[in-house]
Parts: C-alpha cells; structure tokens; sequence
C-alpha cells in the first residue's frame, strides 16, 4: 500500500454505481477480516498473560508498547495513513488485550 490513489472518470452513472456497490463490498470484506485478526489477537492474550503471571512479568510492559508504537508510526508515515488514528487504533487494541489479560489473570487467582 503507498497510499496513493487514481481518481477515477466515469463514463455514465451506472459505471459509478457498479464501482460504489464493488468498493463497498470489499469493505464488507476487510471489516470482516479486521474482525477476525482482531479475535485472532486478543485470544492471544491468554497465553502471554499466563507467561507473564509465570515469569512475574506485569501486564504492563511500557517497553514493549513502546517498541510497537515505533514499528506502528513508521509503517503509517510510509503508507501515508494519519498516525494520530493509527495510533488511537492501536491503544484501543493494546487496552482490549490488557483487559483480556487481567480478567484470564482474575479468574486464574479466583478459580
């Protein structure tokens, strides 16, 4: 992805109805598959928060956010994506991972 992108002419208005119908569709798509691999990480959070319980690890790890904040900001700026959002988007998931974290944790203590 380089962020760039072609306008498009049309030649009548049914073309730009096909193209509107075919670009939301892959939309669709993509929000389903976005939805998947969100899943696909937070259920990850079992197991890194079992490891961290066992090495005695925090489920905070600064660093570590740190470093994914760096990896994230750089890859927005090379595609041209608002890292201010991308950004957002990444706390939102990091807090959805840290909250899965400490309630596998709260029921692990609780039994």
């Amino acid at each position: 992805m380089d962020g760039s992108y072609e306008m498009k002419s049309f030649k009548n208005k049914k073309e730009a109805e096909e193209l509107l119908k075919k670009s939301r569709d892959r939309i669709d798509e993509i929000d389903n598959e976005l939805f998947d691999l969100i899943s696909q990480r937070t259920s990850l959070a079992k197991d890194i928060a079992l490891c961290k319980e066992y090495i005695g690890m925090p489920i905070y790890d600064k660093s570590r956010e740190e470093a994914i904040h760096e990896k994230i900001e750089k890859f927005s700026e090379e595609n041209g994506l608002d890292v201010d959002i991308i950004d957002q988007i990444l706390d939102m998931l990091t807090i959805l991972n840290k909250n899965e974290q400490k309630e596998i944790l709260r029921r692990n203590v609780n039994g």
